[in-house]
């Protein structure tokens, strides 16, 4: 479980990559989501693109967290 430890690249798409990202009131859940996961130390966010039909974060995960509990 090491490699949890580093700072990684994560992307999630949505399903035929439909724009369902583009209202900002999608970007703001998203954005909360982030600043909670950080606020209780789950994991540290180094960077990160909100697109209307995808996202990317560089992150790291915090001990004990796992990527797949967060």
């Amino acid at each position: 479980m090491d490699e949890q430890r580093h700072i990684t690249f994560f992307t999630a798409t949505i399903l035929e990559w439909k724009h369902l990202l583009k209202p900002d009131k999608y970007k703001n859940t998203i954005l909360d989501s982030l600043r909670f996961l950080v606020r209780e130390k789950r994991v540290k966010v180094y960077g990160f693109v909100i697109m209307p039909n995808h996202v990317h974060l560089l992150w790291k995960m915090e001990e004990p967290h796992l990527r797949e509990n967060v």
